[in-house]
């Protein structure tokens, strides 16, 4: 028994000798920072931008999360990346982020960082890059794992797999750039009109609705300028919805239903950030069964896929029948998104939402 107490014991102080080396680069004089490290702010740091088309609309989310972080429990830093470009930005100063140990120096002192907060939207934030980065520095993260956002991102694969769990999907084909295709099969199979869209790309750039067969090629022309992999699937006659949801603490929170009425032929970028591009009902007027039963597939793909964070799945009610269209892992957050949207709808306050989400993953941290 003793042993196995100072095998433990060797193993705390083992862990904790690493915390207070990588914040302070020597043993002995990390023993005199230790008294003072609980006593310390943890270094949050909001990640905004990407390297996909979508950056402009990052920035938006990176600005709102940054406003709702709890500067009084946290210090809080807002950080830009693009491409290998990756600094602090702090009243109008920029510092540059050493990706050898996820830290940046500031008016000549190091700062490590505690936990990112992850609002990039679409390649290197939503598709598992920069969490395996992540993953490798020892920071933890609030979206969901590498392996998680990598199936999500990659839309045919993420359909195909929660199909095997009975989560009942749409019936994509996915054709390959330079490959040649039978557009008559196509249109055999999926009908008009029907939607083409990149296999991994979000907020619907390159996605076209053809309802017309002499439209088709231009269509994939534009979908395989956004990605090598694109999809063609079958218009489905129904009530779009999304249901965003997270868990943290043990507990799952399952956001109200929206209900999403696009005024233009589908609910594409304009219509997502453009409030005046689409009417957005909250809670969505469902039935109390269709509305339980959203809800219920929202959080069975969230287990079934092991997400984490804030997710929102999107779909469409046809009859009686909840179809999954697709995850989001890292949500538009600006103030004319969905999920600030559902908490006010549902008396919660997101700075709370978001204390619960960076204290669950710092505390999952140091188990």
């Amino acid at each position: 028994m003793r042993k196995r107490g100072a095998s433990v014991l060797f193993f705390v102080i083992t862990k904790v000798k690493k915390i207070f080396e990588r914040r302070v680069g020597n043993w002995n004089e990390s023993i005199i920072f230790a008294g003072k490290f609980y006593a310390m702010k943890k270094n949050v740091v909001v990640i905004g931008g990407g390297n996909s088309a979508e950056y402009e609309v990052s920035l938006q989310s990176a600005a709102h999360i940054f406003s709702e972080i709890d500067g009084e429990r946290y210090q809080k830093y807002l950080m830009l990346l693009k491409g290998r470009d990756w600094h602090i930005e702090e009243d109008g100063e920029q510092y540059a982020v050493d990706k050898n140990d996820f830290s940046f120096v500031r008016k000549g002192e190091k700062v490590v960082i505690d936990f990112a907060y992850i609002t990039i939207h679409g390649n290197p934030g939503e598709n598992g890059l920069l969490q395996g980065y992540l993953d490798m520095m020892g920071v933890p993260y609030s979206t969901c794992s590498a392996l998680c956002e990598a199936i999500t991102f990659d839309k045919y694969t993420c359909t195909n797999y929660v199909k095997g769990f009975g989560i009942r999907t749409t019936e994509p084909l996915m054709l390959h750039r330079g490959e040649a295709y039978d557009k008559d099969a196509i249109l055999g199979a999926v009908g008009l009109p029907c939607f083409i869209k990149p296999n991994a790309e979000g907020s619907s750039f390159g996605v076209s609705k053809v309802k017309k067969a002499e439209d088709f090629d231009g269509a994939m022309e534009e979908a395989f300028s956004k990605c090598r992999d694109v999809l063609v699937e079958s218009f489905l006659d129904g009530t779009e919805f999304t249901c965003g949801l997270y868990k943290a603490g043990g507990k799952k929170v399952v956001f109200p239903v929206a209900e999403v009425i696009p005024k233009k032929e589908f609910f594409d970028y304009e219509a997502k950030y453009d409030a005046k591009m689409s009417d957005e009902i909250i809670p969505g007027r469902f039935s109390e069964e269709i509305t339980e039963k959203i809800q219920a597939m929202a959080s069975e793909v969230y287990d079934i896929l092991r997400c984490e964070g804030i997710v929102r799945i999107d779909g469409f009610v046809c009859g009686e029948e909840v179809i999954m269209l697709e995850v989001n892992t890292t949500p538009g957050m600006t103030a004319n998104s969905f999920i600030p949207k559902m908490v006010r709808v549902m008396g919660a306050n997101l700075r709370d939402i978001l204390t619960e989400i960076i204290e669950d993953k710092l505390s999952e941290a140091v188990r």
